[in-house]
């Protein structure tokens, strides 16, 4: 397996043992011929062909010398935040005649003040890997069995031999999140960076660890951007938190730094990553602005105190531009409750409906029954970008048949509003908004948008669905010519995907009208 095959097997997740993030090497059994703390070192170690020790060849890594007795080697490793474990990289790297035939892991859970005389005679363990054949010089991934949480590691070779690294890869779970001022963003408290738009210089995980980096590839880089846009990284904070500051960091970034950065702020705590990053095509969430677009220097810490808006907020995205390296980003603030979030407006009506009420509200946005008694359970909602994620998540994992079921409460573009207003009451004045366009329509465009809809009904067995808002009756009639020609099963697709940009229409509208009313 190669390094980048390696990286991508375990793609997010944090290595909790490694020394950046706090990690400590206890303990071992031997470490004759190279140093127990080489273990958890940033890489993958180098080889250096000529250089040797007083007691043989100089490895980078650690390495044991040969048994000549009963037994084998381990060595005990505290992670540098607690957390639960999702795989293991026994890596050995460079160790070739040298290397351990097999290794196991074990874990367990206790305060991190605990001796290391008493993890080696005293703790109960959990075996999470049971021994596994290793592969010379190569990276050898594994999935855990029990994932936690856990506090220590302890790494078994068999009988004996050398290990570059050992990366335990999870996602941090600490007992208790800090209280007062703390970086909400830092790995150490809970924070993670779950997605960005690339990482091909160095992994997004270190804009979020506790020590500052140490060279350039310590910090997040992304490649030379050769298209319009940016690059954006987001990252979970440890607790729904109200920010005081933000701190951005460009050390050792001099001629890659980027030349401007943003940052925006969104408040839902389960959001899924799926939902979080821009659809295809270029939808996005609510996400709101909480650092205005900034200068950056080179090699550089910057602090911004005056910020847009402070939350509370459960996830941040920096945008960086046009593209380049960080090497640190914090976020100080304290821990906040998302609770007043959801008594006003009108999501706090939305949150205080019975189940009935909820139901029969979120049907005036969208007509699939499943969408919205699926939307009702899934409250109390905590933003207007929490809400909106939240609806097109549910409408993407319903069936066809739900589609053709919230396409019936569409009138047809082009069709006599009040002809309408009987069958689709609940939303009549909705549909004649949307379709304002349509109205200022010449006699000859509104025929031939009338006739392409019968054709189109006829075609796919629904009516043409289009977010129309903000579009002309011309505009309507050409994107209909343009998808007459699409496959059924693509269509029913696209229709979908209007009908989500539709739905969010509905629901701004439905939350602002119950916001007015008394």
């Amino acid at each position: 397996m190669s390094a980048q095959e390696g990286a991508a097997a375990f793609a997010g997740l944090v290595d909790l043992a490694a020394r950046t993030v706090g990690g400590k090497v206890l303990l071992a059994s031997d470490d004759f011929f190279a140093e127990k703390e080489n273990l958890i070192e940033p890489g993958r170690g180098v080889f250096i062909p000529e250089k040797y020790t007083e007691r043989g060849k100089w490895m980078d890594g650690w390495e044991s010398r040969r048994k000549r007795v009963p037994g084998h080697d381990w060595c005990i490793v505290q992670l540098g935040v607690r957390g639960q474990l999702h795989g293991v990289d026994i890596d050995t790297n460079h160790f070739l005649g040298n290397h351990p035939p097999f290794a196991s892991l074990e874990a367990c859970d206790v305060d991190c003040d605990t001796s290391p005389e008493a993890l080696r005679d005293q703790v109960e363990w959990t075996e999470l890997l049971e021994a596994s054949p290793l592969k010379l010089g190569s990276q050898n991934l594994f999935a855990l069995s029990d994932r936690g949480p856990f506090t220590h590691v302890r790494l078994r070779i068999y009988p004996d031999g050398g290990v570059a690294r050992l990366k335990v890869l999870g996602v941090p779970a600490p007992v208790a999140v800090p209280e007062g001022r703390i970086d909400l963003m830092g790995v150490t408290n809970g924070g993670r960076s779950v997605a960005c738009s690339d990482m091909f210089f160095s992994p997004m995980v270190n804009l979020i660890l506790p020590t500052p980096a140490e060279n350039m590839g310590g910090g997040w880089e992304t490649r030379r951007r050769r298209a319009p846009g940016n690059e954006w990284i987001i990252v979970k904070l440890c607790t729904p938190g109200l920010l005081d500051e933000l701190e951005i960091s460009t050390a050792f970034f001099n001629g890659n730094y980027p030349d401007r950065a943003a940052v925006d702020g969104l408040a839902w705590p389960d959001a899924p990553v799926t939902a979080l990053v821009p659809n295809v095509d270029g939808t996005e969430l609510d996400w709101q602005p909480v650092l205005t677009t900034q200068k950056l220097r080179a090699d550089n810490v910057q602090s911004f105190a005056e910020l847009a808006n402070r939350g509370p907020f459960t996830h941040l995205r920096l945008r960086i531009f046009p593209c380049g390296g960080i090497s640190r980003m914090r976020a100080w603030g304290r821990a906040a409750s998302l609770d007043p979030a959801t008594k006003r407006g009108g999501l706090g009506v939305l949150n205080a409906l019975s189940n009935d009420e909820a139901v029969a509200a979120l049907m005036r946005c969208c007509g699939s029954t499943r969408w919205a008694k699926a939307m009702a359970k899934r409250r109390p909602f905590t933003s207007l970008g929490h809400v909106l994620g939240a609806s097109e998540e549910t409408w993407w994992k319903l069936g066809d048949g739900d589609y053709r079921e919230a396409f019936t409460h569409h009138p047809e573009i082009g069709a006599d509003i009040a002809l309408l207003r009987e069958r689709y009451a609940a939303t009549a004045t909705w549909s004649a908004g949307e379709q304002a366009g349509v109205a200022a329509a010449s006699e000859v465009t509104l025929q031939a948008l009338a006739q392409g809809n019968r054709t189109y009904k006829e075609r796919f067995g629904h009516v043409f669905l289009v977010c129309a808002t903000g579009k002309s009756a011309a505009e309507m009639l050409a994107l209909l010519e343009e998808r007459i020609d699409n496959s059924p099963e693509n269509e029913l697709r696209v229709a979908a995907g209007e009908h989500v940009k539709i739905t969010s229409v509905r629901l701004k509208k439905w939350l602002d009208e119950a916001m007015d009313t008394p």
